[in-house]
């Protein structure tokens, strides 16, 4: 049966809780775009990633409905909103980039032969040249 911790620092108890979700919040916001990767410097989006982050702190949530503190149910609620609504603003503009035609992700560059492609020796034929929407 599982055992309950009644001499536990509370403050303390409340910091870890509170660091928990502030890992989970993190993790979601890189995803979401707000933090650059830390190896690429660059923001990256990925919706899948942190929706599974933002579902593991609503799983939270609802698991631990009434055993939380004051404190710590309206920290989770206040990140639990933001991330919401950040997470439906990014996939709101990642729908609206995806259906606008000049928003598409730009052409493959176009190979085009040489001469001495088509007439020459095998290694001539390795070579080609890149042509950038002419």
């Amino acid at each position: 049966m599982a055992e309950v911790q009644t001499h536990t620092n509370s403050g303390e108890m409340i910091q870890r809780f509170v660091e928990f979700v502030m890992m989970h919040a993190q993790q979601a916001s890189l995803f979401l775009g707000r933090i650059p990767h830390p190896q690429t410097g660059k923001s990256e989006v990925r919706l899948d990633a942190a929706k599974l982050f933002i579902d593991q702190l609503e799983m939270i949530q609802s698991k631990t409905k009434g055993n939380l503190t004051k404190e710590e149910e309206e920290i989770l609620a206040s990140i639990l909103g933001d991330l919401r609504m950040t997470y439906v603003q990014v996939s709101t503009t990642a729908s609206a980039e995806a259906a606008t035609p000049g928003a598409a992700e730009p052409e493959a560059p176009k190979v085009e032969a040489s001469a001495a492609d088509e007439s020459g020796s095998d290694e001539d034929k390795k070579k080609f040249s890149k042509s950038y929407g002419a």
